[in-house]
């Protein structure tokens, strides 16, 4: 017994050990990240590296912020980007999650199909075919077409995700509901809504950070440098200040800077609804 329980012990601290390495060596490029944003530019060229700045500097940050060519701009047009598909991803995305689980739809599991299938279909793909559609529309050089595009990105990632978690919940609640004075709809916003919210808060996460990390659409369908999000701005960025990397860091600090949030306030919650969507197919 004692040698199975020192067996087991050397396991876990093996298996933290590793876990520990790992994480280390993924989280490496975001520490030098931050350490470089904080760096002047003779440090960060200078050799040998430094793993710390000698002394730390938040001139870029300022920079960036204040400077001439602020970054407040393109942060505020990904926020507007993001948000809103978001918000319209979770619409949509919400409600056929939800009827696809709860209603014996015909061609149900085709409509199941067609989302995996758009998971795993390049962007580029539909450039040519968004394009030609957001001409005719006018949406060329406005905010609608990332945010549309976006959002074909997340509604069926949100319906994948959403469609296991209804199908986990007890009908019984909502027939309960249903006895008592509601009817379909108002069951779902009162009673299924608010059980789900782990899948909810993951659903909307990913929504969001979907349409935030975005590029390849809105290089495509915004040509108008000052309406472009962060992702896009940053090869302006590039050009405009060439070597001076210790700005670029931290321009990309502030495109890192949500997710990061995102996933430290709410990853219990993100797991959670990763975890529960996943239970019944």
């Amino acid at each position: 017994m004692k040698v199975l329980r020192l067996s087991g012990r050397r396991r876990s601290i093996f298996l933290n050990v590793t876990a520990i390495i790992i994480s280390c060596i993924f989280l490496f490029p975001l520490y030098w990240l931050i350490i470089s944003s904080l760096k002047t530019n003779a440090e960060i060229f200078q050799s040998p590296q430094t793993l710390f700045p000698s002394q730390i500097q938040f001139t870029a940050y300022y920079d960036q912020l204040f400077g001439p060519n602020s970054i407040i701009g393109p942060f505020l047009n990904s926020l507007i980007i993001a948000t809103s598909s978001m918000i319209v991803s979770m619409l949509l995305g919400v409600p056929a999650a939800y009827g696809l689980a709860r209603f014996k739809i015909k061609g149900g599991k085709l409509f199941i199909l067609t989302f995996l299938i758009t998971q795993m279909l390049p962007a580029t793909l539909v450039l040519t075919p968004l394009f030609l559609i957001y001409k005719g529309l006018g949406f060329l050089n406005t905010f609608l077409a990332p945010i549309f595009s976006d959002s074909t990105i997340a509604i069926p990632f949100i319906v994948l995700i959403l469609r296991p978690y209804f199908l986990s919940l007890p009908k019984d609640l909502e027939d309960s509901a249903k006895i008592d004075g509601c009817n379909t709809f108002t069951a779902f916003v009162r009673i299924m809504l608010p059980l789900s919210y782990p899948g909810l808060i993951t659903a909307i996460s990913f929504a969001f950070l979907f349409a935030w990390n975005d590029l390849i659409y809105a290089m495509t369908f915004m040509n108008i440098a000052e309406m472009r999000p962060l992702t896009a701005g940053i090869y302006h960025f590039m050009d405009m200040y060439g070597t001076e990397w210790n700005k670029i860091m931290a321009y990309g600090m502030f495109l890192v800077a949500p997710v990061i949030i995102i996933f430290v306030f709410l990853q219990k919650y993100i797991v959670s609804g990763l975890i529960s969507g996943s239970v019944k197919g």
